[in-house]
């Protein structure tokens, strides 16, 4: 099969550049003598009026062969001016042109296929507000976002992406909240992500989640009423007094009604089991329980009333041997300090520990009431990513358990006119990527090594091929263009060549001379071998244990 996805993917791109240079000749009145997909032995062959359209048995490649008087071919007096040499550089060029464009336009159609086919969406409902970003303070839990800057909006997913655009710029928000429609004003933070090798792009933040937390608990006081009830860390509630609760803001919520009553509260506790199916994992089965809890009288919110909290801030897995545990922490401490700073939110945590990834870091937790400190430093790791190169990473080896309860999802209201305003977006976004890539690569930023042939689409293909349909056409589509970018660069034989040759010669108001153009051609088709050559090379180096293990089978 991965034979099969890999020709259908490589002839349909193929197919879809050649059909650009066709039609656009077939417009300006060009005659056309071979429309051809593949190279080699010819196993089909179609005669039409004036063209023979052909398969070739190799489908790395295909070819418009236009009347051109300069290739030497018979040309008869009422087709002179049907050769392509006697068409204005303007037309020439929107020929040459036409097939790596139709290679950049084709994946537009490819994504909006994907996307429309999404008829079920995450609604861009606030789940979390994180502490300490712009969001805090403007938006609440359970806010649905339904315009940005006057702008109808139906999925998280469009909240993001105007969130990401817009950094530093002041965002006028329409919200639903529970007692109606609210204005909320809020400027997104500008964060430096990595989009790509050495890439860097400022994108904005607001700091919030999709999803709301479960109604899971941290007990840290032994004195509490919770501890008392027999409530522990970790505990899933699922109902109180009858009540049943599906967020942990609903815990609040009913609590708030009662005046010191004994009700009842019925959870889940997990029971973790390490080392679980034999060792090849770590489970956690979930026993019911049920907990007769006094609210105290006094207080003014959930903690101080009962001891309950999230179980966001407690530590959940400390794997033997890391930092963590040489620092003497386990599973259920709650982590209230860092470098004697508070710590609102495991997220808090987690972008302090990282923004200075090689220093010692001083962690303060409660264990059984008790106040006790260690020193953690992030773990450095080298890893090495699918095309070989290495890189340098840091990791919190430690992690807490604080699960969230998925929105329901909704339909889009204008499905198709987000499809396609996203399919564009897509396509955009990474045709920048790859100029850029390629920019660098010219530029020596970017080692050889991370060039892919043949071997890698291939590959490539069949795994997403059996993956689905929608996996094979996203793939395609970044193929697709990158086949399209490459067929604009400057280099002979290719169409950015063509192009180059027409620009000369609408510069110099004449041909370039044919020995010229030859040698050029021969340039660049040694330059194009060797770079087959690199990538070639590379992808075997890449998947040289699998390769030889396939020989020693075929051996014997």
């Amino acid at each position: 099969m991965d034979l099969l996805y890999f020709v259908i993917l490589v002839s349909v791109l193929i197919f879809v550049h050649e059909l650009g240079h066709f039609t656009f000749a077939k417009i300006f009145g060009i005659k056309v003598l071979t429309f051809s997909i593949g190279f080699g032995p010819k196993i089909l062959r179609l005669r039409g009026r004036e063209t023979e359209y052909c398969v070739g048995l190799i489908p790395l490649g295909g070819f418009v062969r236009m009347l051109e008087e300069s290739r030497g071919e018979p040309v008869l007096p009422e087709d002179r001016r049907r050769t392509f040499e006697a068409q204005p550089i303007w037309r020439r060029v929107l020929v040459v042109l036409a097939g790596p464009v139709m290679n950049l336009i084709f994946p537009v159609a490819l994504y909006f296929t994907v996307f429309a086919t999404e008829q079920r969406y995450l609604p861009p409902t606030v789940g979390v507000v994180l502490p300490g970003h712009p969001a805090e303070g403007k938006l609440l839990e359970g806010d649905r976002v339904l315009e940005v800057d006057g702008e109808e909006i139906g999925t998280f997913a469009e909240l993001q992406r105007y969130v990401a655009k817009n950094p530093g710029r002041e965002l006028k928000l329409k919200v639903f909240r529970s007692l109606g429609y609210v204005d909320v004003e809020v400027t997104p933070e500008e964060v430096r992500e990595q989009v790509g090798f050495d890439q860097i792009a400022a994108v904005g933040r607001l700091g919030i989640l999709p999803h709301a937390p479960a109604p899971a608990i941290g007990v840290s006081n032994p004195e509490s009423p919770a501890y008392r009830a027999g409530l522990r860390t970790f505990d899933v509630l699922t109902s109180i007094g009858g009540r049943p609760l599906q967020h942990f803001s609903d815990i609040a919520r009913i609590v708030s009604d009662n005046r010191g009553e004994t009700v009842p509260v019925t959870f889940l506790r997990p029971r973790f089991l390490e080392g679980a199916l034999g060792g090849f994992a770590d489970l956690a089965v979930f026993e019911p329980g049920v907990a007769a809890l006094t609210p105290e009288v006094t207080g003014n919110d959930l903690f101080s009333r009962t001891g309950i909290e999230s179980s966001d801030l407690f530590v959940a897995i400390v794997p033997p041997g890391s930092a963590q545990a040489k620092a003497n922490i386990q599973r259920g401490d709650k982590i209230i300090k860092l470098d004697d700073e508070a710590i609102p939110s495991w997220s808090v945590l987690r972008e302090r520990l990282f923004a200075e990834p090689t220093k010692p870091h001083k962690l303060t937790y409660i264990r059984d009431g008790r106040q006790d400190a260690g020193t953690i430093q992030l773990r450095h790791e080298w890893y090495v990513d699918e095309s070989g190169q290495p890189h340098e990473r840091y990791a919190l080896r430690m992690e807490h358990w604080a699960p969230t309860v998925p929105e329901p999802l909704v339909e889009h209201p204008y499905r198709y006119r987000y499809a396609a305003q996203l399919a564009v977006e897509k396509t955009t976004e990474v045709a920048r990527f790859m100029v850029v890539s390629i920019l660098q690569m010219a530029q020596g930023k970017i080692s050889l090594s991370q060039i892919s042939g043949p071997i890698a689409i291939y590959e490539v293909a069949g795994q997403e091929g059996a993956r689905g349909a929608d996996y094979f056409l996203w793939v395609m589509a970044v193929i697709s263009i990158n086949l399209g970018l490459l067929n604009l660069m400057p280099i002979p034989v290719l169409d950015g060549g063509h192009l180059l040759f027409l620009a000369s010669e609408a510069v110099l108001r004449r041909p370039l001379p044919l020995r010229v153009r030859e040698v050029a051609s021969l340039v660049g088709m040694i330059f194009l071998l060797a770079l087959m050559a690199v990538a070639f090379k590379n992808d075997v180096e890449r998947r040289w244990d699998v390769i030889s293990s396939q020989l020693k089978e075929l051996a014997g």
